[in-house]
């Protein structure tokens, strides 16, 4: 029984030409082999199974290569390249920086690059993994890399470019590989399927080839596995059977039953899903990608974009057909909303039954004719904050109408900063003062509630008046209970960007003076900075509900809480003494000055 090789391993290539996916970088390698222009370090990074090991090994042959062909490959034929497909080539060495980390490591490799070789031209040492390596071991390096022998030549290989010093990398040519195509890894797939004989689906290669993620080696092992499962004939089910993928009919299904509103049949179908064992955000996230496949399929200049087999683009070019932008869009929006609260969300199989209830949703009404960039919202948010912004108005209206009904004045339309309340002063249509006192609190939330329901379109607070307005005021009574009412008016008016000035407005209690001037102590310097930002509103929000156009509001800092700071150390002391009785005795009786 011959010894079973994996598909990897078989099928590694061994010139530049057999290389898949990669035809910049190894045209770059058999130009500089072709001119005699050979870096003595090069740096290849990037993703695993891309073949960067691979390519340094093709390298490492080709250079010592007594007769290359003309388009720059190794021969194959002569003594060198016979020893290194033998694997007994002294021309070449490996190392695992994973295992290989040390600095005696890094010193025993730095002894062996001194050492010329016997056959072939030079030395290669290939450094695998090189990021692995200890701050150490690379300082140990640096000199060797920077200046080694002329028959030396390091290629470093690595998947984190990122973590390597800058000293090393400034060093060595980078060379960064690319994730292969899906279209690259189904051809090399379906080659070596020819060459195993194994009979195989396209759907089911494409399948393999989207889930190595752009890694060659991936495919070919899974493509191993499934051969094995299947018994030597590899089809779409047993593809999907055996990688664990959530198939396309799934998606087809669900979005046609989404766009039929068939919300029943919906859940049912997720159940289903659910009972295969997958997980539900994944589900999610997959309809979100079916959903950016089918607006892709729209167009014919973005049909190349879609990356599956021929019979799945045509399902996918009819699906398109019966989707409108605005229900893509949408959808798109709604799925990416759900993937995104779905690890904050207690209940995460209720929020992706939701979020499908609002797709299905999206089917019913009127189309838009617009291009769907910024589509007319008629639906209630599920999750998120649009949802707590819409809460308060529709609680507004039941409870505006339990309240009692405010005087005449107070039916003019103002601004949120501004909201009017009864006035307090002496007018023909006022409501009587002692309604006003019983209902003083009641009131007090109605005006907050209308104030929600205003739609925040005013970042701030409303503007300066000019001074015809001003002198529209008249000159009515007041009095401090009026002033405090309308000033926790206002504080409860302001937006929510000025929520904090709108705390400190609360507990600050105004005190009226002679002349109509409203005094506000304040205790900090910022405080009385912010306080004077809405200074202005706050005196036209009084003049207007009062009816008075001679009040003046003064913000100042409380004389009682701006305590003088002692500075120097006998300040210090004095302030202690002057506290401290027992301390003044203690000072007296030990007879103590300060130095």
């Amino acid at each position: 029984m011959e010894n079973y090789i994996v598909s990897a391993r078989k099928y590694r290539p061994t010139t530049f030409e057999s290389v898949v996916g990669q035809s910049a970088l190894t045209t770059t390698l058999r130009n500089a082999i072709a001119n005699n222009k050979l870096a003595h370090a090069y740096l290849f990074c990037g993703p695993r199974g891309v073949g960067k090991t691979t390519c340094a090994r093709i390298f490492a042959k080709t250079i010592n290569c007594q007769t290359p062909t003309e388009s720059g490959e190794a021969c194959g034929h002569c003594e060198s390249c016979k020893a290194f497909d033998e694997g007994r080539s002294y021309n070449i060495h490996e190392l695992d920086a994973a295992s290989n980390n040390s600095v005696d490591d890094m010193r025993s490799l730095i002894e062996q690059v001194a050492i010329p070789p016997q056959i072939g031209r030079y030395k290669v040492f290939i450094i695998d993994e090189v990021h692995m390596l200890s701050t150490a071991a690379f300082n140990a390096f640096l000199k060797t890399l920077e200046e080694p022998p002329s028959h030396a030549i390091f290629i470093l290989a690595t998947t984190e470019k990122h973590k390597i010093i800058p000293t090393i990398l400034s060093r060595c040519q980078i060379y960064d590989f690319n994730r292969m195509s899906v279209d690259d890894i189904v051809a090399h797939l379906r080659g070596v399927a020819e060459k195993e004989g194994i009979p195989c689906e396209e759907e089911a290669l494409n399948v393999i080839a989207r889930k190595a993620d752009g890694g060659m080696r991936d495919a070919l092992s899974m493509f191993d596995q499934i051969a094995s499962y299947s018994g030597g004939n590899i089809t779409y089910q047993k593809a999907i059977e055996n990688l664990n993928v959530l198939d396309y009919d799934y998606y087809f299904r669900v979005t046609d039953q989404l766009l039929e509103g068939k919300v029943k049949d919906v859940l049912l179908t997720l159940n289903e899903i659910l009972a295969h064992g997958f997980n539900a955000q994944f589900f999610i996230g997959g309809l979100a990608t079916h959903f950016r496949d089918i607006l892709v399929a729209r167009d014919a200049e973005t049909l190349p974009l879609l990356e599956v087999a021929p019979a799945v683009r045509a399902h996918y070019q009819e699906q398109a057909k019966r989707c409108t932008p605005r229900f893509l869009y949408r959808a798109l929006k709604l799925c990416n909303d759900c993937d995104i609260n779905y690890r904050q969300s207690p209940n995460r199989r209720l929020l992706v039954e939701l979020t499908l209830i609002e797709v299905a949703q999206l089917s019913s009404g009127d189309d838009d004719k617009s291009s769907g960039l910024g589509p007319t919202k008629k639906l209630k948010p599920i999750f998120g904050p649009a949802a707590q912004k819409q809460q308060v108005p529709q609680a507004a209206p039941a409870s505006a109408s339990t309240q009692p009904v405010a005087a005449p004045e107070a039916a003019t339309p103002v601004s949120p900063a501004t909201p009017v309340a009864p006035t307090t002063h002496a007018a023909p249509a006022a409501t009587p003062a002692p309604v006003r006192n019983t209902h003083k609190a009641s009131r007090l939330q109605t005006v907050s509630l209308h104030a929600a329901q205003k739609p925040k379109e005013e970042p701030a607070p409303v503007a300066m008046v000019s001074e015809a307005e001003e002198e529209t005021y008249g000159n009515a009574p007041v009095t401090s209970e009026a002033v405090e009412y309308h000033w926790l008016v206002f504080a409860n008016a302001l937006p929510v960007e000025y929520s904090a000035t709108s705390g400190r407005l609360k507990i600050i209690k105004p005190v009226l003076g002679e002349g109509g001037i409203v005094r506000a102590y304040v205790e900090t310097e910022n405080v009385l900075s912010d306080m004077n930002e809405i200074k202005s509103q706050l005196e036209h929000a009084l003049r207007k509900n009062l009816d008075n156009g001679s009040i003046v509001v003064q913000f100042e800092l409380n004389p009682e809480q701006v305590a003088r700071r002692a500075y120097t150390k006998r300040e210090q002391l004095a302030d202690m003494l002057q506290r401290s009785p027992a301390l003044q005795k203690l000072k007296k009786e030990l007879k103590l000055e300060l130095a």
